[in-house]
């Protein structure tokens, strides 16, 4: 695999989990009270834990997504701009 292909699919994956991410943000912020009862009655956790939950899930999803997406990308986009030259 290229360089070049691995630039393509870094930036698939990241856009895909920056949707992901985007997707859940708006579906909490949204539809909270349908959400919270779903897992209320899964996982019998009450509406406080759930939103401490929610809170870590999504700041650990932006970690890893900025982490293992975007900065790779970034840094092979940055270094095929550098080796262009």
């Amino acid at each position: 695999m290229s360089i070049e292909e691995i630039a393509v699919l870094l930036g698939w994956c990241t856009m895909l989990n920056f949707c992901v991410l985007m997707l859940t943000a708006i579906a909490l912020t949204l539809f909270r009270k349908p959400v919270h009862g779903i897992h209320t009655r899964l996982s019998g956790l009450s509406a406080d834990e759930l939103n401490k939950l929610y809170f870590q899930y999504m700041g650990n999803f932006k970690i890893l997504w900025i982490l293992f997406n975007l900065i790779p990308y970034l840094v092979i986009r940055i270094f095929m701009l550098g080796a262009g030259s």
